[in-house]
């Protein structure tokens, strides 16, 4: 009967546009405590949760157990009915590596070839994954309109990411006359040797430093969510974490131009 449950719970995350990779973590820690304990209540959750030694796995089982049991309300089903108390291990939090404008005008002189220059655009002014980076096809970019259009994602549903000037004329240098196959031909490997080889941030300090970037420029929180694919504005909390006290500053300051 859990197990139906379990995934059916996967089911309807899925179904609901919510990251599957999140799920299927779900579902897995889930089962774990099925076998721990097949019908498990508080007590015992709590004395599985603190079986790992590691705080993050601490965490991460309790998100399971609380996810699945907001479900479980939100369907009927009398389960995990105690979920709410369920209390989430606190992890520190480290600074995370961001790239700044300082990185994408010092690796820009150090590429050497029209493919290395737009990846290096690309991520600047789009923030990608490295694996959404290197699905993308010739056929995916609209010059006109200024635009990649990011067909998987982690979320599993198609988007559309802004490409400034600087990045529409990089690809579009890149490509020449081709108009079909793979944009860069690059396998998500492939594009962290590159920038390990330029002596430059990875590809998600460059999703970090774009996310800060737009932010600083002024773009809405909104719409940073939509080109980023972040159902929420916990992921733009997260990144933005550390400069939140600047990006305050400079948001008063332009409102009292």
């Amino acid at each position: 009967m859990f197990n139906a449950l379990v995934s059916e719970f996967v089911l309807d995350w899925r179904l609901s546009g919510k990251a599957p990779q999140t799920a299927v973590s779900y579902a897995k820690f889930l089962l774990s405590l099925a076998e721990f304990d097949c019908d498990p209540d508080l007590v015992s959750v709590k004395e599985w949760i603190s079986k790992s030694n590691s705080v993050s796995v601490r965490r991460k089982r309790g998100q399971s157990v609380r996810a699945f049991g907001a479900w479980a309300d939100t369907n009927g089903y009398e389960v995990f009915s105690w979920w709410k108390q369920v209390h989430l291990a606190r992890e520190a939090e480290h600074p995370q590596d961001t790239a700044i404008e300082s990185d994408y005008l010092e690796t820009l002189r150090k590429v050497s070839s029209l493919r290395d220059r737009a990846v290096i655009e690309v991520l600047w002014s789009c923030g990608l994954r490295r694996s959404e980076l290197t699905k993308l096809n010739a056929e995916d970019v609209n010059f006109a309109e200024g635009f990649l259009i990011v067909r998987t994602s982690k979320t599993g549903r198609p988007r559309v990411a802004p490409l400034s000037p600087a990045a529409r004329h990089a690809v579009r240098k890149l490509l020449g006359k081709r108009t079909q196959g793979s944009l860069f031909g690059m396998t998500p490997n492939a594009v962290r040797l590159l920038l390990q080889r330029l002596g430059a941030p990875s590809a998600h300090a460059w999703r970090r430093g774009w996310a800060v970037q737009a932010l600083r420029s002024g773009v809405s929180e909104t719409s940073v969510r939509a080109a980023a694919g972040w159902s929420s504005g916990a992921m733009v909390a997260r990144y933005t974490r550390a400069l939140s006290g600047e990006l305050a500053v400079e948001e008063f300051q332009r409102s009292w131009c």
